[in-house]
């Protein structure tokens, strides 16, 4: 956990605490249907974390996720979260693949405008 702070036009960053993804047995987002940036971190202890934004907290338990997969494959917790969302193969995902998801919903209404206007015989 790194503690941020401005000194005039400068930041500052402190390192406050570490832990071991090894130790992290689930991370609970309290409230998979709501838009809320809090989530708990079940170590040996219960850890209450705010996330910058709501994105960002998925954005955070998918890393860890895949941190997971590639090093340690143990069995790693994910619940209150929408499914959906930390599917990485899901259109819907990740912030980066937001021209994905316009074309695709651009491609989809254009082909409902081309058969509200055919004429079926």
């Amino acid at each position: 956990m790194v503690k941020h702070w401005r000194v005039d036009r400068e930041e500052k960053y402190e390192i406050v605490e570490k832990w071991f993804l090894k130790d992290l047995e689930m991370i609970d987002g309290k409230e998979a249907d709501t838009d809320n940036p809090y989530f708990d971190m079940h170590f040996h202890k219960v850890y209450n974390m705010e996330a910058y934004s709501c994105a960002s907290k998925y954005t955070f338990a998918r890393t860890l996720n895949k941190l997971n997969a590639m090093y340690l494959k143990k069995d790693f917790k994910i619940v209150n979260f929408d499914d959906t969302y930390l599917d990485d193969d899901s259109n819907w995902s990740s912030s980066n693949r937001d021209f994905l998801v316009v074309m695709r919903i651009c491609f989809y209404a254009s082909n409902l405008l081309c058969l509200s206007l055919c004429r079926l015989s």
